[in-house]
């Protein structure tokens, strides 16, 4: 007979937590050289000319799902069949956005003249490589300097059917860098977003003379971190964060509550605003896993719970777009510290 499980209380309270002024600083060990090299490691890592669109919960089955990405006007919707289709987002005939035309039936009809697509090249129409994860929906745009690769680079997460799945998405005038940049800072946490975190340490940073040929997932960062939950209540947790690619990291957690969870932050490039300004799109995908008993009833109500995910990564998101706004500003400018 197996020994009972001990209950673990998902939840600690903080003893004698100190004033937000008065934790202790973390800007000498936020050393700039340390963040640039993480992120040119980042930067030079290969993609497969891959990109994340948005979520696939966004793509309904009557109308298609319509991006810019890196400049370019692509189109997605389901076939007959249900595989995902992307292309182009102009009509091939006389230029019509596809973006604010019907699906029947696995067919995307053209709303000026009718020209009807099912997927395969036609009248001048061809697609583009496209693939869903059961989280993300991705578009292959070659033309770039990589080569490009059958599938993208998902990163290892728990399976979807088994995992409490929510995306976010937010748009800022930076670059993709001043998003993974922001990401490979993690002593920022508990001093700029303090209503999310506390009580955070960075307990391991990547060895810059051996990141460059060590594995990815050695080319971390690891901190003890607690999430705020209300008043006193938090959950501590330990978080590893890692780059796999030129527009992605990864933060997991390794060890306490919800051990095994992803929260995935892709930059996605649109292209420029009306100023001018490079715009990119943060796709930021939480996978959440527990081994508590109680975790499946949370999974059956994740359609009421995935709204409060989104407002919790908004907030951040809010904050961290700003810092990585004025991070191109800065750059562009030539006011960059160093």
């Amino acid at each position: 007979m197996k020994p009972a499980r001990r209950f673990r209380p998902p939840l600690r309270v903080r003893r004698n937590p100190a004033a937000w002024e008065l934790q202790r600083p973390t800007w000498r060990e936020a050393r700039p050289a340390l963040i640039a090299d993480a992120l040119k490691r980042a930067l030079a890592r290969p993609c497969g000319n891959w990109y994340v669109v948005g979520d696939s919960r966004a793509l309904r089955p009557d109308r298609p799902l319509a991006r810019t990405v890196a400049g370019r006007e692509v189109v997605l919707w389901r076939d007959a069949g249900g595989r995902l289709v992307a292309g182009p987002g102009s009509c091939p005939h006389l230029g019509a956005p596809l973006a604010d035309s019907p699906v029947r039936c696995g067919t995307l009809v053209c709303h000026w003249h009718g020209l009807a697509l099912t997927g395969r090249p036609f009248a001048g129409w061809r697609p583009w490589p496209a693939h869903d994860d059961g989280v993300l929906l991705w578009v292959r745009l070659d033309g770039g300097a990589q080569d490009p690769t059958d599938r993208p680079p998902v990163p290892e997460r728990p399976s979807p059917a088994g995992a409490l799945t929510a995306v976010y998405t937010a748009v800022g005038a930076c670059e993709p860098e001043d998003v993974l940049a922001n990401r490979l800072d993690p002593w920022h946490g508990a001093w700029f977003h303090p209503y999310s975190f506390v009580d955070l340490s960075v307990v391991r940073t990547p060895d810059a003379a051996a990141a460059s040929d060590a594995a990815v997932e050695d080319d971390a960062f690891a901190v003890d971190v607690s999430f705020k939950v209300a008043g006193r209540l938090v959950v501590p947790v330990r978080a590893v964060f890692t780059a796999p690619g030129p527009r992605t990291v990864v933060m997991r957690i390794t060890r306490g509550e919800g051990r095994g969870s992803v929260v995935e932050t892709h930059a996605t490039p649109l292209g420029p605003d009306s100023l001018g300004r490079p715009r990119t799109a943060v796709v930021e995908a939480v996978v959440a896993t527990s081994d508590r008993p109680g975790f499946a009833a949370a999974r059956r109500a994740a359609p009421l719970l995935r709204p409060f995910v989104r407002a919790a990564a908004g907030r951040l998101w809010r904050d961290d777009l700003a810092y990585a706004e004025r991070r191109w500003t800065l750059r562009s400018s030539g006011r960059w510290p160093g």
